[in-house]
């Protein structure tokens, strides 16, 4: 086990590059078992869920070469099995992308349940019902989801609850169904967009991604491609916030500042000065924090994963703030952690009441999930004293050289074997 030991109280000054986006990169490297040809993707973030993603698709039978240390070449020509074990799924949500593109590759496909960040209930019934929408039978037994299909056939998919997993699955079963597939009530997000960016460069055709309907019109093959993954949206927020937390001075390159605009909106509405120049965002302080009201909300609103962050900077701020989760139903466990560090939140069902303190103060804490971890590390940098957090693996899961690029900011934080 590892932990990592931070030692606060740091301005955070210079510049941070953001790397490719996780959330991007776990649905289009599993969408290559789509292709009858290898491809290449460039930009993928070095982290956790992508080792576990190029282990499983190796388990299968797919050839896999890193080019250089964010490229790697994939042929899933050679994949012998529709079939992948419960060692490598149950250590992460995005595995469930596998499924709709071996249904939509081979006709079938069996995976076991994923795991990844226990937010509250996050059934795969949207999937499953696009699955069957398509003409796949799919049924959940011994653990396993376990989906067949004779032939896939385009049809009106109505998605009851937005879902980005849902939609990008559903995607990927529908690029080689016959005819045409529509899906309603689509979630909106930039990674959704990329990917579906990503299947048409294959030769896939799918239009209307980044609105709420979304058409696909089925092929029968799909030719290799050379493609370069978004940056990440949420790594990119993550440093905008260690930089208005610590009052800092930094500037996060590689970024598109579209999508970071519900970020960037609300940073300014708490006083945060923020200066956009083409590709990179500054981020520097300009008097006291104010206090804001946020609800998370499906793109384009506030995103859910920059929830605990916000929370946290909030922490600091001047006056009563109020957040409101309307994405996950248990996504406000990290308070407690936070609470340790001296923070005053209380939580009544999906509402977080945050009273601004003058400081934080360093204490062992645990990383409840992936961006809770983040929250803690924003919390740790800017806290008095030794901040150690636990249970670092969620961090590994999506954020790539996290100590190298604190380090460069002018943080003091180590990774220590326990």
């Amino acid at each position: 086990m590892e932990k990592y030991v931070i030692h606060g109280g740091k301005v955070l000054n210079g510049s941070v590059t953001v790397s490719g986006a996780k959330n991007a990169a776990v649905a289009i490297i599993p969408a290559v078992v789509l292709c009858d040809e290898p491809c290449i993707i460039e930009n993928v973030p070095m982290i956790r869920d992508i080792e576990i993603l190029i282990k499983i698709l190796s388990e299968m039978g797919a050839e896999i070469e890193f080019l250089d240390k964010n490229t790697v070449k994939l042929d899933c020509t050679k994949i012998h099995t529709t079939s992948c074990s419960y060692e490598y799924t149950s250590k992460m949500r995005a595995s469930y992308y596998i499924l709709g593109a071996m249904l939509s590759k081979y006709g079938q496909a069996d995976i076991a349940l994923p795991g990844g960040c226990n937010l509250g209930n996050r059934p795969m019934d949207l999937h499953i019902k696009g699955f069957e929408k398509l003409g796949a039978t799919v049924e959940i037994k011994g653990g396993k989801i376990i989906a067949r299909a004779e032939a896939l056939k385009g049809n009106n998919v109505f998605l009851d609850t937005v879902s980005v997993g849902a939609t990008i699955n559903i995607m990927l079963a529908a690029v080689k169904a016959e005819g045409l597939t529509v899906i309603e009530n689509a979630a909106k997000e930039p990674h959704i967009v990329d990917v579906a960016n990503f299947l048409n460069s294959m030769g896939a055709n799918v239009k209307g991604a980044g609105t709420d309907v979304i058409r696909i019109k089925g092929v029968e093959k799909l030719k290799a491609t050379h493609y370069s993954v978004i940056p990440d949206q949420i790594e990119a927020g993550t440093y905008m916030v260690m930089a208005a937390a610590t009052g800092g001075d930094v500037t996060v390159k590689n970024v598109i500042p579209k999508h970071m605009e519900p970020i960037t909106a609300k940073l300014r509405e708490m006083n945060v000065g923020v200066e956009i120049n083409g590709d990179a965002i500054r981020i520097f302080k300009k008097g006291p924090l104010n206090k804001a009201n946020v609800k998370t909300m499906p793109y384009p609103g506030f995103p859910t994963d920059m929830q605990p962050l916000i929370v946290t900077l909030l922490s600091l701020a001047n006056g009563v703030s109020t957040v409101i989760e309307n994405v996950w139903d248990s996504r406000f466990k990290y308070t407690e952690e936070l609470k340790k560090m001296g923070a005053k939140i209380s939580i009544n069902g999906n509402v977080a009441i945050v009273e601004g303190v003058e400081a934080l103060y360093g204490s062992p804490v645990l990383a409840t999930d992936l961006r809770a971890g983040a929250a803690m590390l924003v919390a740790g940098l800017v806290a008095e004293g030794k901040t150690e957090i636990m249970d670092i693996y969620h961090i590994d899961r999506g954020y790539e050289k996290v100590v190298d690029k604190i380090e460069a900011l002018g943080g003091t934080i180590r990774r220590i074997s326990i």
